[in-house]
């Protein structure tokens, strides 16, 4: 293993990549640029950190990105983990990934379908008798966001902060969070388009219990994380707590110019098996690729959980599972999120041979997380084209979140 670690105006260590050759994962509404078994550009390493130094520019705290290939390492950080002891900001540090939680979820789904335990076209109320209004929502509605349960964090988080400090030490039922998404109207049919909510993966979490007779933090723990060895990932709602060395999270007001506010202990109660988890860039690697690998559930549940929908520009949704079609027709896989104090960007190649792992310790700023989208051009198609003088690249909607967490 070759490994280089980087921070602002410091290299330590040489950059020796030995990039393989990755197939990229092609569908029909795929750029056929990523099919057929193609070389993955080789990544441009430091347009990565130029990403990160940019994020820091724009008002993170801190940011740090792994990429992992064959064995093959690179690691860069900047800025701080906590800001009032000024503590450098590293790879090592654990951080609340919010809505990539969702891929852990539905994999433990995909497993019960492989055990034969649960069916993806099952409707949800089969397993949660009378939980839903609608008998007609199956397994496979709730985890491609096709259910059009109401997500119930547009009105919990309406308030960035306020909506926060309301809620940062409540501990909810799954049932108390569906009953909030009840009282509102469905978006659309069952089946009908894309759209994402929470909700469906509170209700994912609800069938992981039920199936299994455990709470999420034990299916998680024994048919993930110990398996695959993940040392630094943890379910620890209800506690308030990241364990061991971690980066303190910041979230940023509505109102431009306020100070950023420590959101680092919290419950995460609203999110549970929808964004709760805590974890490191090495472990969300080690996790796709193991993942898209096939190691974790069989081939014929991988594709069911690579069947897509439309999911806005350039991107689609499988099964808990996001697909971004970047600007040199690579197609890559994993998904973003945020929680209070942190963006996370987890992503990997069509058979989990190259992931990248991103983070900054803040959220509600649409415009550094616009820039660490830019963290998957750099890791996947290398050198990018310029943008043209006087034009920036517009600030995109991030869904994987909380209301209160969306970019202004």
């Amino acid at each position: 293993m070759v490994s280089a670690t980087a921070r602002t105006g410091t290299v330590v260590g040489a950059v020796l990549l030995s990039l393989l050759a990755v197939p990229a994962h092609a569908t029909p509404r795929e750029s056929t640029a990523a099919t057929g078994g193609a070389v993955l550009p080789k990544p441009d390493l430091e347009g990565l950190r130029g990403d990160l130094r940019t994020a820091l520019r724009q008002g993170a705290p801190g940011a740090a990105a792994r990429i992992d290939e064959h064995g093959t390492v690179f690691r860069t950080a900047t800025g701080v983990a906590d800001r009032t002891t000024g503590r450098a900001l590293g790879n090592a540090d654990r951080f609340r990934i919010g809505s990539v939680t969702k891929i852990f979820t539905a994999t433990v789904l995909l497993q019960l379908a492989d055990e034969h335990k649960l069916r993806l076209d099952a409707p949800v109320n089969r397993y949660l008798p009378g939980l839903l209004p609608d008998g007609r929502i199956t397994v496979r509605h709730v985890l491609s966001h096709r259910s059009g349960l109401y997500d119930y964090t547009n009105d919990m988080f309406a308030r960035t902060v306020p909506g926060f400090e309301a809620v940062r030490d409540k501990v909810f039922t799954y049932r108390q969070l569906v009953d909030r998404s009840l009282r509102r109207p469905r978006t659309n049919t069952p089946g009908a388009v894309y759209a994402y909510s929470n909700t469906n993966f509170v209700v994912a979490g609800m069938l992981v219990e039920k199936l299994t007779g455990h709470p999420v933090q034990t299916a998680y723990r024994d048919r993930i994380i110990e398996p695959l060895k993940l040392r630094d990932t943890f379910y620890v709602h209800p506690s308030t707590r990241i364990p061991g060395r971690h980066a303190r999270g910041y979230l940023t007001p509505d109102r431009a110019g306020a100070p950023l506010v420590d959101a680092t202990r919290q419950t995460a109660s609203w999110a549970q098996s929808a964004g709760a988890i805590v974890s490191t860039t090495r472990d969300l690697n080690t996790f796709l690729g193991a993942l898209l690998g096939g190691r974790l559930t069989s081939t014929a549940q991988l594709a069911q959980m690579r069947r897509w929908v439309p999911a806005g520009t350039d991107q689609a949704y499988g099964l808990g599972l996001r697909r971004r079609d970047l600007s040199c027709g690579v197609s890559v896989y994993g998904h973003t999120g945020a929680v209070q104090g942190y963006y996370t960007y987890a992503f990997a190649s069509k058979n989990g041979g190259r992931s990248l792992a991103a983070f900054v310790n803040t959220s509600n700023n649409g415009t550094v997380h616009t820039t660490m989208l830019g963290t998957l051009e750099s890791a996947f198609c290398g050198k990018r084209a310029k943008a043209p003088r006087g034009r920036s690249a517009p600030v995109e909607r991030h869904e994987d979140i909380a209301a209160g967490t969306a970019p202004h």
